[in-house]
């Protein structure tokens, strides 16, 4: 498709970031028809970054709880509106790239509520993926949105906030497992494969307080899969899976990214140190 026949967004953004409510809430039905109605296409980058500039600000005058939390939820199931994945993807990468850019400018008493929003996108995306029935070019596409440049789990990029990383390890599973609970007969979640952004980031990242981030979602899957049970508390068709498979196959990933070229060396000993431990846990737990 030419640079002519790119669709643009409608100009919006100053009706999305208006002091008056009304305005701003007539903007977002308008933002959720045009999004619908052009599902098929996928918005430029500038495009996007002038849409996500304006709902950035959009949510950040919403000034009352319940307000907030409405909105919050409005605004991630957009992501659920287009009908097309690609588009949704794309939409999806706007958010994380307006959110890590602008995460610091975020003052304290408006912190809470982007938590919130970030974790309200978490679980609409999940919705997506299992909507999709774990398709894996839309999963392999979710995580490079995450570990990707102005991804929030990016390894390389020093803008990228620890506490951003931090929290999204801590919501990760949570949402994880909501999604699939509000979905009727969801296939098996690949969680490993959904685990490699932070398996990358605890390889490849040069802050330790960054590096903090890894084991605590991946301590958060092996306490839902504990050792020498036969299922574990991630839903599948029946409702459970079995645990071993899924502490294996994290385990697996582990070794073999750490094994890895490009895995800096400190991070490497770190890895390796911690599949030791698991290794051996599991042995105990077998007799």
């Amino acid at each position: 498709m030419s640079a002519a026949s790119a669709p643009a967004a409608p100009p919006l953004g100053k009706y999305l970031a208006s002091s008056e409510k009304k305005t701003r809430d007539k903007a977002v039905k308008n933002l959720a028809a045009f999004l619908s109605s052009d599902s098929e296409n996928v918005l430029p980058d500038l495009e996007m970054a002038k849409l996500w500039k304006g709902i950035f600000y959009c949510f950040w005058m919403s000034d009352k709880p319940l307000v907030q939390q409405a909105l919050a939820g409005e605004l991630a199931e957009l992501i659920l509106t287009i009908t097309d994945v690609p588009s949704s993807l794309n939409f999806l990468r706007g958010f994380w790239m307006t959110t890590v850019r602008e995460w610091n400018g975020i003052d304290r008493l408006r912190m809470d509520k982007y938590y919130m929003l970030v974790r309200k996108f978490v679980n609409a995306s999940f919705r997506l993926l299992v909507r999709t029935k774990w398709d894996s070019s839309a999963v392999e596409e979710y995580n490079s949105i995450l570990s990707g440049p102005s991804g929030p789990l990016c390894p390389n990029d020093i803008r990228v906030p620890a506490s951003l990383a931090f929290h999204l390890s801590e919501i990760y599973l949570d949402e994880l497992e909501k999604a699939l609970a509000s979905s009727e007969s969801p296939p098996p979640a690949p969680l490993s494969t959904l685990l490699s952004p932070f398996i990358a980031l605890a390889a490849r990242t040069p802050t330790n307080t960054t590096l903090q981030t890894y084991p605590i979602v991946v301590v958060r899957t092996f306490a839902r899969c504990p050792p020498s049970r036969k299922k574990a508390r991630t839903p599948d068709n029946d409702g459970t899976m079995d645990a071993d498979a899924v502490r294996k196959s994290i385990l697996q990933k582990i070794f073999d990214v750490a094994s890895e070229t490009e895995t800096r060396d400190a991070n490497r000993r770190r890895m390796y140190a911690f599949y030791k431990d698991a290794v051996e846990d599991d042995e105990d737990s077998a007799g």
